[in-house]
């Protein structure tokens, strides 16, 4: 079964990436809005999750922000074929423009490592990409539930000069050593990892919600320059941002870094609120503390 998922994947992204990139994207769009009358889960987390996040905006008003957000996942899908298939050269091409690389061009100037903190907003693909290209970069990388699309993924990582090391004690070992060296490296930090003791409950759009501690551990034990970067989706391909994350990022004290750190990634999704990945069940909280915000769903 996964071997005919992995095809079908593989024939669709092919399709997109021989789509001129408007056409993918329309057709992304496309797909989500035959979906979205159904009401099926992804629009129901989306649904809750702005509901959580913008609780003073209208009931209509929150709607039709999920459905635009449902569609940029959709266009975020699409675009893939692109992003994964085409050649570097074609894809640097979509970069329309860069701001805020000189905070990590200096940075490795002077020896010193960088940790981008990449939300899930717009295309973080392409900030993973970029970072190739502005210094030595080494990022975490764990195989897609179907393995046998982990080869195409590891390929399409790496072929702007960035290196990926496994999830595990040994990848995070040489992530640490190589930052400390003075790498770059790309951390998502609003992915809730599985184990409770990876992350802690931290305020985030007004709710506290699981948070991970990865992030903040590597930037306090390397002395590595925190930044945060996005990729926005615009008319044509993408607008690439990088800008500084709070001083408080580098407390020692868990609680004041993680707040600090879900505050960049209020600034980020306050470019493009669209552009978030809101069907991802973000809100959640470890240990629950009585009902969570997603069991009537």
């Amino acid at each position: 079964m996964d071997s005919l998922k992995a095809a079908l994947i593989k024939s669709l992204l092919t399709v997109c990436a021989l789509l001129p990139l408007s056409w993918a994207r329309a057709l992304g769009r496309g797909v989500v809005r035959l979906y979205w009358p159904f009401g099926a889960r992804s629009r129901k987390v989306t649904e809750r999750n702005i509901q959580l996040a913008f609780p003073e905006l209208r009931v209509d008003d929150q709607r039709r922000l999920a459905l635009r957000s449902l569609c940029a996942t959709g266009e975020l899908a699409t675009e893939m074929g692109h992003v994964w298939l085409r050649s570097w050269e074609h894809v640097q091409g979509l970069i329309q423009s860069v701001e805020g690389a000189d905070f990590i061009r200096r940075a490795q100037s002077a020896g010193r490592g960088v940790i981008v903190l990449a939300p899930h907003i717009g295309n973080w693909e392409i900030i993973g990409l970029h970072l190739g290209t502005l210094g030595s970069t080494v990022s975490l990388y764990e195989p897609p539930k179907i393995r046998s699309l982990g080869p195409m993924i590891e390929r399409a990582r790496q072929r702007s000069g960035a290196t990926l090391v496994p999830t595990d004690s040994r990848g995070l070992v040489k992530l640490l050593k190589s930052v400390k060296g003075g790498d770059i490296s790309g951390i998502l930090p609003d992915q809730a990892p599985g184990d409770v003791n990876s992350g802690e409950n931290a305020e985030f759009m007004g709710v506290s919600c699981f948070t991970p501690t990865l992030a903040s551990n590597m930037i306090r034990r390397t002395g590595a320059l925190a930044v945060f970067g996005m990729a926005e989706r615009v008319p044509g391909g993408f607008a690439l941002r990088y800008f500084l994350a709070e001083e408080a990022i580098y407390d020692k004290d868990n609680h004041i870094s993680l707040a600090a750190m879900n505050r960049g990634v209020e600034r980020c999704v306050a470019q493009c609120p669209e552009q978030y990945q809101w069907e991802y069940k973000r809100f959640r909280v470890r240990p629950r503390q009585g009902p969570g915000v997603y069991d009537d769903l």
